[in-house]
This record gives C-alpha cells, sequence and structure tokens, in this order.
C-alpha cells in the first residue's frame, strides 16, 4: 500500500457499526481488498493517533444490481473490525446523526 488513505477507504456507518463501537470499543472501516491486517493497523494507528489491540477482516461478494432488463454486481470489498487497546479514546468520524 503507497499510502494510509488506499488502506483505508472509509468508516462503515451502520446501526450495527455503531453499536460495536459504543459497546466494544471497535472501529468498522472499508478497506482495499488487497490490504492486510498489518496495514489495516498502521494506516488507523497513524491516521488516528490510537493503539490498536487487534484487527479483524471479513470478504464480502458484491451483490447483483438491476435496473430494468439490464443486470451488474457491485463489487466486492472487505471490512475490518478494529479492536482498540483498553483506556484508548474512541475518534469521532461521525457526525450529525
Amino acid at each position: 500500500m503507497p499510502t494510509l488513505y488506499t488502506a483505508i477507504r472509509r468508516p462503515v456507518i451502520t446501526e450495527k457499526g455503531l453499536g460495536v463501537k459504543e459497546t466494544q470499543g471497535t472501529l468498522v472501516f472499508d478497506v482495499a481488498p488487497d490490504a492486510t491486517k498489518t496495514e489495516v493497523k498502521q494506516a488507523v494507528e497513524a491516521l488516528f493517533k490510537v493503539k490498536v489491540a487487534a484487527v479483524r477482516t471479513a470478504n464480502y461478494s458484491g451483490k447483483e444490481r438491476r435496473r430494468g432488463r439490464y443486470a451488474g454486481f457491485k463489487p466486492d470489498w472487505k471490512k475490518a473490525y478494529v479492536k482498540l487497546k483498553a483506556g484508548e479514546k474512541l475518534p469521532e468520524y461521525v457526525s450529525n446523526l
């Protein structure tokens, strides 16, 4: 990965993602499909200035989408669950919810 921003694409802001953030101190990100757990850990530590305890990743296949008679697929993507060490302050990347 050449830069930190290519490893982490965006935070996943869903009801489940925010629930995990509040209860378990875990951040959820959409990451590049070829990003490794080590690269994700280094990117989160550098961008948010926090210490990471563990990283879990999950690969998702793209779903079929239709527009009338035309069908296509959304791209495959990868999600990373980043657990912060105890005592770390959770970064606020969500506002106005």
